[in-house]
């Protein structure tokens, strides 16, 4: 089963009487739902996910002056539930999962996510959160929120980043994406460095798939799971499956056999089966940031693009960032 439908289930069996009955003044205001850091709480756990983390077990949010008035005796009670449900036995915790269910009042939890107790303030503030984080926090599900105040946050970062920061985002993925897969990979390959070249084909991969994120104006999940979560997006998820090949390609040595240090200045080695790969997906980019009115041309390479990105910011603070910076 599932870590959210367990989840859920468990609440509605236990977690809800207990509070309706034990709690009544708390229970009409309390939060609960499963969300956080967690395969569970994107839905991508699995029978390999199970060994840890996992369990009937679910969250309670509470406000600051909920948490502090009843904090210490909800979370005993939550304690007393029976460890066991449906078969599954009581949630194995890992040396870094605690504290990822049970109590928790509104303003810690988000803080402890996203380094704020609710929505950033500036637009300098949302550019500094991972992307992971705010994936985070806003993931899982909500079984039950009378009082609001813990959907009322969830659905503002919901709303996705201030499009000044999206853009700078998108621009910085955009010039890593170039200075990575367009350029340093034939570098590395032509020094016969093959380290640096998966290195550059590494950052390549991990700032494309933040890239399609921002497209479709959806966080980017920790890194394990940023490709899995590609198959859920509407804008350019077919870029996943090239990716998948691109991974999967073997080592193109063979096509800088004898190159010289002025070979392929500018242009490309259509011998190199990656550098094909790697033109096609920014190609495939480049029209969907045509789209999106982010810049106009057809130049291949995404770094040309770049500052036509960055004038669409209105914000001068976020505007005059180091092009990479997002």
């Amino acid at each position: 089963m599932k870590g959210l439908e367990l989840s859920e289930k468990y609440y509605l069996a236990y977690g809800k009487k207990m509070l309706e009955e034990k709690f009544p003044e708390a229970a009409g205001r309390a939060a609960v739902g499963l969300a956080g850091q967690g395969s569970e709480c994107l839905g991508f756990d699995d029978e390999i996910s199970m060994d840890h983390d996992y369990g009937p077990s679910f969250c309670v949010w509470l406000t600051k002056e909920d948490y502090e008035k009843y904090g210490r005796k909800v979370t005993q009670e939550y304690e007393r539930l029976p460890a066991d449900f449906e078969g599954v036995s009581g949630r194995s915790v890992s040396a870094h999962g605690r504290g990822r269910v049970g109590v928790r009042s509104i303003p810690d939890f988000y803080y402890g996510l996203i380094g704020c107790e609710g929505v950033p303030g500036s637009n300098m503030e949302w550019l500094r959160i991972p992307e992971s984080m705010l994936c985070s926090a806003v993931n899982g599900k909500v079984f039950a929120d009378p009082l609001g105040e813990f959907s009322r946050i969830r659905n503002e970062l919901l709303a996705f980043y201030p499009e000044d920061v999206r853009v700078k985002k998108i621009a910085a993925k955009a010039a890593v994406m170039a200075q990575s897969g367009q350029y340093n990979y034939a570098r590395a390959m032509k020094r016969g460095e093959h380290v640096a070249a998966r290195l550059s084909l590494a950052e390549f991969i991990k700032s494309t798939i933040s890239m399609i994120y921002l497209l479709n104006k959806k966080y980017t999940p920790f890194y394990k799971w940023m490709h899995r979560g590609m198959k859920e997006l509407h804008i350019l998820s077919e870029i996943g499956e090239i990716l998948n090949i691109l991974a999967q390609t073997e080592n193109q040595a063979e096509a800088w056999k004898d190159t010289k240090a002025k070979d392929y200045l500018y242009t490309l080695n259509t011998k190199d089966q990656k550098v094909i790969i790697v033109e096609a997906i920014c190609n495939l980019v480049l029209q969907e940031l045509t789209s999106q009115g982010l810049t106009e041309g057809e130049d291949n390479f995404l770094e040309n693009h770049v500052m036509s990105i960055m004038e669409k910011i209105k914000d001068p603070d976020i505007r005059t960032l180091q092009i990479m910076e997002g």
